[in-house]
């Protein structure tokens, strides 16, 4: 098992939080971290340590992207004039395989890296299989053809505990989804309070 792999398992119980509002998520049964050492009483975090968790929850629930990815994502975001922090999550919510899970082609985000990598995506009809690919407003993603009855597209359409965002226009009949602007961070539908603010002071240290 890879270690991106298993992290799908584990991210959950680490941050004590259920990041993706899945109905099946162990932090429902169990709240505390994984491990031996999981249930010992957690001490205060340092200002140092509350910055990290912000980080890592953010970076995992994105498919726990690698450090290198999502630095270079905070160091684009602050070249661009205004909130860094609500510029990250434009930026994020700009990746390919953000945009097919929002749309509900997929149930998980990390079935949308495995989705787009394996050929299944287009983009204004050319085929695109780089999941961190940046899309732009006004782009129009589709689910190839072949690809419409997957087993995986099925049980994501009958998902009931999360709905398209309004910045994401999808047309179900069609399998497409156009993305129609860069969202607040008001308007992102993360099932958990992320705060970007400490990350960019995680990075500004």
């Amino acid at each position: 098992m890879t270690k991106r792999h298993e992290a799908k398992y584990k991210i959950d119980r680490r941050m004590g939080q259920n990041v993706w509002g899945r109905p099946k998520s162990p932090v429902n049964k169990r709240e505390y971290g994984p491990g031996q050492h999981g249930q010992r009483r957690k001490s205060k975090l340092s200002d140092y340590g509350v910055q990290l968790k912000a980080k890592q929850k953010l970076r995992g629930y994105y498919g726990n992207i690698s450090e290198r990815q999502f630095r270079g994502i905070y160091q684009e975001a602050r070249r661009l004039k205004g909130d860094t922090g609500a510029h990250m999550v434009g930026l994020l919510e700009r990746r390919l395989d953000a945009v097919v899970y929002r749309a509900k082609f997929v149930p998980t985000v990390f079935a949308a890296r495995q989705f787009i990598n394996h050929g299944h995506v287009k983009v204004n009809g050319r085929r695109v299989n780089i999941a961190s690919f940046a899309v732009k407003v006004g782009d129009v993603i589709e689910v190839k053809e072949s690809s419409k009855q997957m087993g995986l597209v099925l049980e994501a359409r009958a998902l009931s505990e999360r709905e398209v965002p309004e910045y994401i226009e999808v047309d179900e009949s069609k399998m497409t989804a156009k993305f129609v602007r860069i969202p607040t961070i008001t308007e992102v539908p993360y099932p958990v309070m992320m705060e970007p603010h400490l990350i960019v002071e995680y990075y500004s240290r």
